[in-house]
């Protein structure tokens, strides 16, 4: 009789050991993607000043007005490109850490579910007779929140894809347009 009890216990203190474990998993993978954007964003700025110096020396340089705005159009489609390549590398970054708290916690669910049903099993072969019910509809709670979680994931999942899929219409689109408007600016 004594049994249930410390199953529940014994289930209760892995599960709290199992949740500080994927805590500090996600933790690291938090800090990981905070690294890596902050060494883009150094990267990304050190970047910038060198070039903005180089762009304002030859915009100085410029002998007349015409080779001013030549020189300035020209720097338009490279800058564009480098903040255009700079949001995808932001976007990948956020993917790949949004990816990894995804895998952690589908591998945290599938382990606790694994846990839980275990325990139904364990505790319903001591059950009394009659109790078949209650114990079916614990384990089609158990399926239905399953479930549950299943569809938010896929849900969750298309929902980043569109998100990628918008992102890279607009990186397109913003670059054919940059495309277009340097050799139009380089006319006049």
């Amino acid at each position: 009789m004594f049994a249930i009890p410390e199953q529940f216990s014994n289930a209760t203190k892995a599960n709290f050991e199992s949740q500080f474990a994927i805590f500090s998993s996600l933790t690291s993978k938090a800090f990981e993607g905070m690294e890596k954007l902050v060494e883009l964003n150094l990267t990304a700025a050190k970047a910038s000043l060198d070039e903005s110096s180089a762009a304002t020396r030859q915009l100085l340089a410029a002998k007349d007005p015409q080779e001013f705005f030549s020189l300035t159009a020209a720097q338009a489609q490279p800058t564009a490109e480098k903040a255009l390549s700079y949001g995808r590398q932001v976007a990948a970054i956020a993917a790949g850490t949004q990816a990894e708290f995804t895998r952690a916690a589908e591998e945290q669910i599938a382990e606790t579910n694994r846990k839980v049903i275990s325990l139904v099993d364990e505790v319903t072969k001591n059950a009394p007779a009659g109790s078949e019910n209650v114990v079916s509809v614990i384990k089609a709670t158990i399926g239905n929140a399953n479930a549950g979680y299943e569809q938010m994931s896929k849900t969750a999942k298309q929902a980043l894809e569109a998100v990628e899929t918008n992102v890279n219409a607009a990186v397109s689109q913003f670059s054919q347009a940059a495309q277009s408007a340097v050799p139009k600016a380089a006319r006049k």
